[in-house]
């Protein structure tokens, strides 16, 4: 292992956590009129469902399947559940939802390039963020072949060990990778430079996406009619609209 690799895969994934959490925050503080999506709908529906759906369902399915499938020990399902069997359930699996993220954002990057009043209205930021999302999405497509040659889950042990051992402060966690090949490499490097320029970009409407939850547990709002104490032989005054 060589210095790059452990700036890379030793120290760049807490420099890009701390950016993510604290830039998000600055930016919540101090800029809320720039904390939206930026939808083009109302410039033009178009190819905008079918990309936007088939995105958001792929992209949802692999950020929790990457959260939990990464961070949980392997003693937690090793009696049910072997690393291989394992291996082959999370390459089909987000094989499929990486293959609809894909074409999500490929309709959503055609979309955005080739329609003229999206194209002028667009960012340099939304453009950029929707290339690397592209490229992201096919490098995870490149290593479901690449783990087929490891159908026993020694690679997926190695990059879980890798993960959980960054998250839990250990060392030893870059040298988990030193069978890891390019293309694993540079999709580990380009997810965490995603979570980097996340407080600078549209994305951050994600938090807004995870924080309606908490609609779910509020209660009820109460809403009482207002009553008038009107003296006797006055009419009773018309409610606002009545009639309209």
């Amino acid at each position: 292992m060589n210095t790059l690799d452990y700036l890379l895969f030793g120290v760049y994934p807490y420099i890009a956590f701390v950016v993510f959490v604290l830039g998000s925050l600055i930016r919540f503080d101090r800029d809320q009129y720039t904390w939206k999506s930026d939808s083009s709908q109302m410039l033009k529906m178009g190819q905008l469902r079918w990309g936007s759906n088939l995105f958001h369902i792929g992209v949802l399915f692999l950020f929790f399947g990457h959260t939990f499938g990464m961070l949980t020990p392997h003693f937690v399902y090793e009696h049910f559940v072997s690393a291989g069997d394992k291996q082959l359930m999370a390459m089909i699996s987000g094989g499929i939802a990486g293959l609809l993220g894909f074409i999500g954002v490929t309709i959503l990057l055609h979309r955005r390039l080739t329609e003229p009043r999206i194209r002028i209205n667009s960012k340099t930021s939304d453009i950029m963020l929707l290339v690397l999302l592209w490229l992201q999405l096919a490098l995870g497509l490149a290593t479901v072949p690449l783990s087929g040659q490891h159908l026993d889950g020694s690679m997926m042990m190695k990059l879980a060990g890798w993960a959980q051992a960054i998250v839990t402060f250990q060392p030893g966690a870059v040298e988990l990778l030193a069978d890891a090949g390019f293309i694993f490499k540079a999709h580990m490097f380009l997810g965490m430079t995603i979570f980097f320029i996340f407080p600078f970009t549209r994305l951050v409407h994600v938090w807004s996406g995870f924080a309606s939850v908490t609609y779910l547990m509020r209660p009820y709002q109460v809403v009482r009619a207002r009553r008038l104490n009107v003296p006797a032989g006055q009419n009773q005054p018309r409610h606002p609209g009545a009639g309209v």
